[in-house]
């Protein structure tokens, strides 16, 4: 019996049946001839057909999980070389190559946090890892397919009972377990549920207590969480695309008004992400960390939220938002004048037409690092 096998990722004897499903799935090809074709896909004679097509083209010679993780790092690379201007990794000299680890990430956006650092490691001669994802994501089955095929895991964090959600996330306990312990598999995690939407880091203590569900009873917090080899990783964007839509959710919750996310919209911030311009990319590692004896999962919380803070590397737009919000920070020489005065002239085009109170969030985004690293 596959205990894992509602929430694992694929494995090579399901790909062929998994995109003959894809290539065949009607929301699958809507959703792409809206997103090569966005506002024009019904005005096109056999728009449908071509991208049906296309799909059919690029997926015949996927037949194992390594072609389509192959097919995967084309596109990631190109990715690099379209919408980055430079993308830098430090601290991959702290991991060893045989071991696996436990990366505990911030969370930016909800693709290529884990994506690019899946490529860096790849191309530096490491094993990619597993990718844990909520349900939240998974309204659709084919959306669940795309991330399984990709060396993701579910994680059931909404809908059902209590008592199905606490089975979900025992369940995900479990293969994270055996992912590490079993199959030396590296496992990638989000620091708390959901993108970090207003900047600031922070992990949730729920989310290690998670992690540990499966092995409370036979050891101390401080005794798994070291086994596990915790790596906490830092990544900042220059430019988050999706920084508008992030400052409209934000300011709807800030006027009590319940934020409807549109049908898509998920799909769509992944598109946007991948797609839009990101600037400089930074992402930092640290050394597994160490647990003392006496540490909760509070504490143990708090020295990952400071590892990442203290590693996120900040750029001139999170200086640039200061200014225009009127913050007055101390001298800092990583960035001239010139270079902030700049970055402030983009953030500012961004905001042309925006109602001022999303203008106020989207700058928040961009501050509160900065601030965090003041604390």
């Amino acid at each position: 019996m596959d205990l894992f096998k509602n929430i694992r990722p694929y494995t090579d004897s399901e790909v062929d049946q998994v995109l003959q499903s894809l290539t065949s799935n009607e929301s699958v090809i809507k959703a792409l001839m809206g997103l090569q074709f966005p506002g024009m896909a019904s005005k096109i004679p056999f728009v449908k057909f071509f991208v049906k097509q296309k799909l059919i083209s690029k997926v015949k010679n996927i037949h194992t999980i390594d072609d389509y993780q192959k097919i995967f790092k084309s596109l990631m690379e190109n990715v690099v070389k379209e919408s980055i201007s430079t993308f830098n990794v430090n601290g991959l000299e702290n991991l060893n190559q045989k071991d696996s680890y436990l990366f505990i990430s911030n969370h930016r956006d909800i693709s290529l946090d884990a994506a690019l650092l899946a490529l860096n490691l790849y191309q530096s001669g490491f094993k990619t890892f597993n990718i844990a994802v909520g349900n939240n994501l998974m309204e659709e089955t084919w959306a669940s397919d795309l991330f399984r095929l990709n060396k993701s895991f579910i994680i059931q964090r909404s809908g059902g009972t209590k008592k199905e959600i606490y089975s979900g996330l025992m369940l995900a306990s479990q293969f994270i377990h055996k992912s590490i312990f079993n199959d030396n598999d590296s496992v990638w995690i989000a620091q708390k549920q959901g993108r970090a939407k207003d900047g600031i880091d922070e992990t949730d203590p729920a989310l290690l207590k998670m992690i540990h569900l499966t092995e409370r009873k036979s050891q101390s917090i401080s005794n798994y969480f070291n086994s596990l080899k915790v790596v906490p990783v830092a990544i900042s964007y220059e430019f988050d695309p999706n920084d508008l839509l992030k400052a409209k959710e934000l300011h709807s919750a800030d006027l009590n008004s319940e934020y409807i996310k549109e049908r898509d919209e998920d799909l769509k911030s992944i598109a946007n992400g991948i797609t839009g311009f990101k600037g400089n990319v930074n992402i930092n590692l640290s050394k597994p960390m160490r647990f003392e004896d006496e540490d909760d999962y509070q504490k143990v919380s708090n020295k990952i939220t400071h590892s990442i803070v203290s590693m996120y590397e900040l750029h001139a737009t999170n200086f640039a938002a200061c200014n225009l919000m009127g913050i007055n920070l101390p001298e800092q020489s990583k960035y001239t004048v010139e270079e902030i005065k700049q970055a402030q002239t983009k953030l500012e085009d961004r905001l042309y037409g925006v109602d001022k109170g999303v203008s106020s969030k989207l700058l928040e985004q961009y501050a509160n690092p900065v601030l965090r690293k003041l604390k």
